[in-house]
């Protein structure tokens, strides 16, 4: 396949072949399920069943897996395969049964205490909503993943009960507007995602990308970002054949792939999808993620997605376009060309306003990890402080609701470019800002402040669940007001007033802004530990019980599941940083200083007159700061046994990985890192920062 339109979605069971292959009245029951929620019933799921197996089997499948996303952070799939047996010989089947409910060992997977180790059995169960699809030999059916008693122990069903909690309190709310024939509402999300391509040959030789994909050691490079030359800039062939690649993987699997770019940092790249819902998006992301690492091993190089492989440059996020729109095709955050007389954006801006500002504790929470904590707040991603960018435009339109005074838009612009040959154009109404959390990009919000490795099931349930909870309470208010006009303006009014302090129009970055949302009483917590300790706030409980997303007892699975994930992620970096301090770079600068004394003494031996004072300088340099090392070895290993003392409290536990074990770590790293510097490329045990940045 040659052309595109061809390629794309080649191996998706999608709608095209659903309406080929299914009965009339089979699709359109399945297809009520998909669009209106009813439940599916058993007989439609035996005809779909089939109808997949054969489109699979003529695609040279011999499996099928439930795949679904358990609180790993990964996805999981265990594979059966189609034979059944027929005498002494096979047939292929699938049954409706087996595409509704798979079996997986449940033991093995974050559960939070819900379940203990040998309570083994746990289930999968479709999701009819994101189609299945080919990779390899094996048919993969999105599902979603819950134990035996009926927890939720994945993230994919609190985005899909999210989405129809939305649906159903933003139908109610626009109803009451006069929009009857709005039936259904949907969350749409486009990921840009950012990561990083080296060399496989060097990742080989690095255990610190081994085993927790980023550096732990590695002194900067003579070159960094700082020409600002990589951005945009021209793509390397072999980054380009790589690119070329990912896009077609990825466009046989439907997925969206629109724009690539290089990134800020050297060898940072970004891949941006068109919007989907935000469930199939969830799933088209994670498989993007997988398929850029499989593409990847095939041209030499290997994908790092984690939000901070290298010090002292841009690290990755990803960008979660995040918007409303209606059944029947209108995008609930679209201002419009006079926002001043569209009362319904203004409603739906206000509970947004409203949402973020009441939750800013669990946007931060949701996009907390040990390997986002290297970013936010650093002056390189958005900050830890969460507030909302609406532009001068929106922004003055707030201002003139709360002071009641009038406002008309500004039209677009006309940009001039004074060249002749050049054609204008209309520039839109605001700057972007990069350095704000939650920006205003036009008929959508941005949120900015996710990781790159981070499922975005997480982020999107939360805002999908905060705004349906405010829709919800603005639609009590609303519900039997005589005028509603009026009180639709009135309620605008008092909530912007009352969650003003949320919106930040200026620089994130500056000092100045940390002091001032202080002053304004919003949240700045700078790591995951400090963050998740408000997980189980009852405001946050509340808010989840009530919406029917998940327990009580499922949040706190939640917050148990994160904190001790934490710990043992930077336990494991600990772990790594001591294997290669004692086994690799303090025997290698040994080494060296050994070379450096024979050196002195052998110039001594042949005349006293021979100068050794650069050898004994930078022995003198290395000596000492090898007996620092050593010290500095010595300590974080300490502090990791200490570690134990804490186990017993997931919070205590992450909180002295954060504050006791990682300050070691970042203590031993500034020595060895210096020590870089200083000894021979030949002696040096691992690459160098310069070579796997400039090395593809």
């Amino acid at each position: 396949m040659s052309k595109v339109p061809e390629m794309f979605g080649s191996m998706v069971f999608n709608d095209k072949k659903m309406q080929e292959r299914l009965p009339k009245s089979t699709y359109k029951a399945l297809k009520r399920t998909v669009q209106n929620g009813e439940p599916l019933d058993l007989s439609v799921a035996n005809v779909v069943a089939n109808a997949m197996k054969d489109w699979a089997v003529e695609m040279g499948c011999t499996h099928y897996t439930h795949w679904f996303q358990p609180m790993t952070g990964v996805t999981a799939e265990k594979h059966d395969s189609f034979i059944c047996p027929d005498g002494d010989q096979v047939i292929m089947e699938f049954s409706g049964k087996e595409l509704i409910k798979g079996e997986p060992d449940a033991s093995s997977f974050p559960s939070g205490g819900i379940r203990a180790t040998f309570e083994a059995r746990g289930y999968t169960t479709w999701d009819p909503t994101s189609p299945a699809f080919i990779r390899d030999t094996t048919l993969y059916i999105p599902t979603a993943f819950c134990s035996y008693t009926g927890e939720v122990l994945d993230k994919k069903t609190p985005l899909l009960r999210s989405m129809e909690r939305l649906s159903s309190e933003a139908v109610k709310v626009l109803q009451l507007l006069g929009k009857e024939n709005v039936t259904r509402v949907t969350t749409t999300v486009g990921p840009e995602q950012e990561y990083f391509l080296i060399d496989k040959k060097m990742y080989d030789q690095r255990p610190d990308l081994i085993y927790t994909g980023r550096t732990l050691f590695g002194a900067k490079a003579p070159k960094g970002q700082e020409l600002a030359d990589h951005y945009f800039g021209s793509i390397k062939t072999r980054v380009a054949a790589y690119m070329k690649e990912l896009d077609e993987e990825l466009w046989k699997l439907g997925v969206l792939a629109k724009t690539k770019h290089n990134e800020v940092a050297p060898s940072q790249h970004e891949l941006a999808p068109i919007f989907s819902t935000s469930n199939i998006a969830t799933d088209h992301n994670e498989l993007c993620m997988e398929i850029m690492k499989k593409v990847a091993e095939r041209h030499g190089l290997v994908c790092l997605l984690h939000e901070k492989p290298f010090a002292g440059v841009n690290g990755s996020g990803k960008h979660n376009n995040w918007s409303i729109s209606t059944n029947t095709g209108e995008n609930l955050l679209d201002p419009g060309k006079n926002p001043e007389d569209n009362l319904q954006f203004q409603l739906f801006l206000a509970a947004i306003v409203k949402a973020v500002d009441e939750y800013q504790d669990l946007l931060r929470i949701t996009v907390a990890s040990a390997g986002n904590d290297h970013r936010l707040g650093a002056n390189e991603a958005p900050p830890a402080i969460i507030s909302m960018y609406l532009g001068d435009d929106l922004g003055a339109l707030v201002e003139s609701v709360i002071e009641g005074k009038e406002y008309r838009s500004h039209a677009k612009a006309k940009m001039e470019t004074g060249v002749d040959v050049l054609p204008d154009f209309r520039k839109d109404t605001s700057d972007r800002n990069r350095t704000s959390p939650f920006a205003f990009t036009g008929n959508k919000f941005e949120f900015r402040a996710l990781g790159s490795s981070l499922n975005i099931a997480c982020p999107n349930y939360m805002l999908n669940t905060m705004v349906a909870e405010e829709l919800s309470q603005f639609y009590d208010v609303l519900k039997d007001a005589e005028d509603v006009e009026a009180a639709v303006r009135a309620l605008v009014k008092d909530t912007f007033t009352a969650h003003r302090r949320i919106i930040f129009n200026g620089d994130n970055y500056t000092d100045e802004w940390v002091e001032e949302a202080a002053k304004r009483g919003l949240c700045n917590y700078k790591s995951l530990p400090e963050a998740m300790a408000h997980y189980i706030d009852q405001k946050n409980i509340d808010l989840f019980v009530r919406n029917g997303i998940v327990s009580e007892a499922e949040i706190r699975a939640r917050y148990e599941i994160e904190l001790e994930h934490y710990a043992k992620q930077l336990n494991i970096e600990a772990l790594t940083m001591l294997e290669m301090a004692k086994k690799s770079i303090t025997p290698a600068v040994i080494t060296f200083v050994k070379e450096l004394a024979e050196t002195v003494s052998l110039k001594k031996s042949v005349s006293s007159s021979i100068s050794t004072a650069a050898e004994e300088s930078l022995l003198e340099s290395l000596s000492e700061q090898l007996e620092a090392f050593a010290g500095k070895t010595a300590e974080l290993e300490s502090a990791v046994a200490e570690a134990d003392k804490n186990s017993g409290d997931v919070l205590a536990a992450a909180t002295y990985f954060r504050e006791k074990v990682f300050t070691k770590m970042e203590e031993l790293r500034a020595v060895g890192d210096s020590m870089e510097t200083e000894t021979s490329a030949k002696i040096w045990p691992y690459p160098s920062y310069g070579e796997m940045l400039f090395g593809v």
